[in-house]
């Protein structure tokens, strides 16, 4: 039984990263106001929000499948408490506090319209502390994490989350550089070589 649960707790995890990754390039291109094609911009944040709660059902299952398997030696404290677990401390530390993030946002995005949409945006911007932490805890505390196919799924997710926070940065400077444009032209210019 514990070897089911063992590798039922690995897969869903890996199956949770991806996800998560993909969560983050989705939130990034809705943030942007960028439509999807064929999907539009309701489709993408739909399509974002979605994969997002996906992805804490995988992550959900990996937490409960973890918990009963005694080789990973858990306790319910461990998920919520970082850097207190028995096995691999730092690295499940980072998966905890990964936990933390997701169950904030998580809770944010239930509760959005009644808290206002600065905190929940303030709070869902956790998810850029979010994902690194869900990284390094896969590459730190999975057993699979010299394994060439894991190598490649954790760099695939890591190239696609770059890639879209790379791609939002060029968008938004492009953006600065239009409205500073803008303002350059409708504000009066001091006269030069003009004597008092």
């Amino acid at each position: 039984m514990d070897e089911a649960l063992w590798a039922l707790g690995r897969g869903t995890g890996v199956v949770g990263l991806v996800l998560f990754s993909l969560a983050v390039v989705g939130g990034i291109v809705v943030r942007s106001g960028a439509p999807l094609p064929g999907l539009g911009r309701f489709g993408a944040a739909r399509l974002h929000r979605d994969i997002a709660l996906l992805a804490t059902v995988f992550i959900g299952i990996h937490l409960v499948s973890l918990l009963f398997d005694s080789y990973a030696q858990l306790d319910v404290v461990d998920f919520f408490v970082p850097f207190l677990a028995a096995y691999r401390p730092v690295w499940l530390g980072l998966g905890t506090l990964a936990i933390d993030l997701v169950l904030a946002v998580v809770v944010t995005a239930l509760l959005r319209h009644r808290i206002g949409a600065r905190v929940f945006r303030f709070v869902h911007r956790g998810t850029y502390l979010l994902w690194p932490l869900a990284l390094a805890h896969a590459i730190g505390a999975g057993t699979d994490a010299g394994e060439p196919w894991f190598l490649a799924t954790a760099a695939a997710c890591a190239v696609a989350v770059a890639a879209a926070v790379g791609w939002r940065l060029v968008l938004r400077s492009r953006e600065r550089r239009a409205t500073g444009l803008v303002a350059d032209v409708d504000r009066p210019r001091a006269r030069v070589g003009v004597a008092s």
